[in-house]
């Protein structure tokens, strides 16, 4: 992948690149409580975004990505929120830009094998692999936690999604054979060994996106802080459903029955994470499925934000006793289920999914078996 962004950053801009890699993550736990500022555990993968780059005396940008064969091209001045990949960028130069920083225009090329659309956060390794590349080109000087927040801040403003801070930290601080344990509203982290003891992660691509997620996602947000302002009028030290118990709840399902299934979702979400963490260090991995299959039920009944695609996979490998546990990941309404699979297994699930799935929902299926992976850096200059 290295040698070839750079053939075709020479090809296009006669100039040799700096090469930066930045990560696709998974989730093992911890699904819609990083904006609630609660507890997550992701982990970066082994397969990542590749951003070539290369500063330029003028102010232009020039942009390229290999996966759609398309070019963008604008200047420092001009930039704006655009529709597709190009906006990602553009959203993480101007962050930069109104943080103080000084950068002249740029050459950047975009490749990788991070799925796009599967949950697996290819948007936040695309950001992260931008500001990490653009720092040091333009010798910035910016640390990775405000990295994290400029990568965040671009996919608020440019791409319209309010997503918690969790996929650009899991990209930016990934570490290989671990998972982070991350407090989403301190941004305090602890990473804990990930020992798989002759299982691996399989995902599950639905290959189905419905145009709900990123409205509905939006929505979410709004529907945890209105539980959260009604809490408050009894319990005025409670900022965020992080601050919430099930006891504190219970007066809001007189007042919204939704409102309640929300937010009674993140606060149990939040103790699994707690609890998944002392499963890893057991090594317990049948304890920690069986949490994984309660989180997809409850993003599923409560949170409503799974679809009958994902339903039908995670219970197709329910009762399987090769599969201690699997949930959907991400988003939600599409992309990616994350199952937990003994090894010799794989192969004959992955087979017997595949045609349940395409026989019943109609889809095709694509599987990835995925490891831990290292966080955002220069792979070469």
């Amino acid at each position: 992948m290295v040698n070839e962004i750079t053939e075709i950053f020479q090809q296009k801009f006669s100039d040799q690149p700096l090469i930066v890699r930045s990560p696709g993550r998974v989730n093992i736990i911890g699904e819609h409580t990083d904006y609630n500022e609660g507890f997550v555990l992701p982990a970066a993968i082994d397969k990542a975004i590749y951003v070539a780059v290369s500063p330029r005396t003028d102010n232009r940008i020039q942009l390229y990505s290999t996966d759609f064969n398309e070019s963008f091209e604008t200047t420092i001045a001009d930039i704006k929120p655009v529709k597709g990949w190009a906006t990602y960028i553009l959203g993480v130069a101007n962050g930069l830009i109104e943080k103080g920083h000084e950068i002249n225009g740029f050459d950047l090329v975009l490749s990788g094998d991070v799925p796009i659309g599967a949950g697996l956060s290819s948007s936040a390794a695309v950001e992260c692999a931008t500001v990490f590349g653009l720092n040091d080109i333009f010798s910035l000087g910016i640390e990775k936690a405000e990295m994290v927040r400029i990568a965040q801040k671009a996919e608020h403003s440019y791409a319209g999604v309010m997503c918690g801070i969790m996929d650009q930290f899991a990209s930016m601080f990934g570490k290989e054979n671990s998972v982070i344990k991350l407090d989403c509203r301190s941004l305090e982290y602890e990473y804990k060994p990930l020992q798989l003891e002759g299982y691996k992660f399989v995902l599950f691509n639905s290959n189905v996106k419905h145009t709900l997620a990123s409205s509905e996602y939006n929505t979410r947000r709004q529907q945890c802080e209105q539980g959260v302002a009604w809490i408050k009028v009894n319990h005025p030290g409670v900022n965020s459903l992080r601050d919430a118990t099930l006891a504190m709840l219970e007066p809001l399902a007189l007042i919204d029955q939704v409102i309640y299934n929300r937010c009674k979702y993140v606060v149990e979400e939040n103790q699994r994470v707690l609890d998944s963490c002392n499963d890893l260090e057991r090594v317990d991995l049948h304890a920690l499925g069986k949490k994984m299959f309660s989180t997809h039920e409850g993003l599923s009944k409560q949170y409503e934000v799974s679809c009958k695609e994902l339903d039908y996979l995670v219970e197709a490998v329910k009762g399987n006793p090769n599969v201690p546990g699997a949930r959907m990941m991400g988003g939600g309404f599409g992309g990616c289920t994350i199952n937990l699979v003994k090894e010799e297994a794989i192969d004959e699930l992955i087979a017997a999914v595949t045609i349940g799935y395409q026989k019943n929902m109609q889809h095709e299926l694509i599987a990835y078996t995925v490891a831990t992976g290292e966080g955002t850096a220069i792979v070469n200059r």
